[in-house]
């Protein structure tokens, strides 16, 4: 089954629909927004997709942190989709990315639901909990 993951350019009609999805499933639950500001330095980003049927079901964005590492950013997969790989896919095409790219360490600020599904990508817990739009967060890495 071909999986139909995507580069997306920023400001196209696919960064929109990007954007909303996190906005329902990161932002929206914890009565959070994007600034104008945040969106604005996406242009920076790499913004991947997955798509099924033209219809975005995840995505993440990747952030060049300096020379050798990069950190994963607003990952997020539909409500009612979780747990269908789709997740696990995302994460596999953003390390080959960023391989590919030079990268030698992909970092994160994982929530703490979700240190279990990292983990279990290799990813590895490097630092205390802080908090982070409200909620508890980890930073994770892994090197690549």
């Amino acid at each position: 089954m071909p999986m139909p993951l995507q580069i997306i350019d920023h400001g196209s009609i696919q960064h929109r629909q990007m954007v909303e999805l996190r906005l329902q499933m990161l932002r929206k639950p914890l009565g959070l927004t994007f600034s104008k500001e945040d969106l604005e330095a996406e242009k920076k980003d790499i913004l991947i997709g997955f798509f099924d049927d033209g219809s975005l079901e995840g995505c993440c964005i990747l952030t060049k942190t300096d020379e050798k590492t990069v950190q994963l950013r607003q990952m997020a997969v539909l409500s009612g989709l979780q747990g269908k790989g789709i997740g696990r896919v995302l994460m596999s095409f953003a390390e080959n990315l960023s391989r590919d790219r030079g990268y030698k360490r992909l970092t994160m600020h994982a929530r703490e639901t979700a240190l279990g599904f990292y983990e279990k990508l290799g990813y590895t817990v490097s630092g205390p909990e802080f908090l982070e739009v409200t909620i508890p967060h980890f930073e994770m890495e892994k090197e690549l």
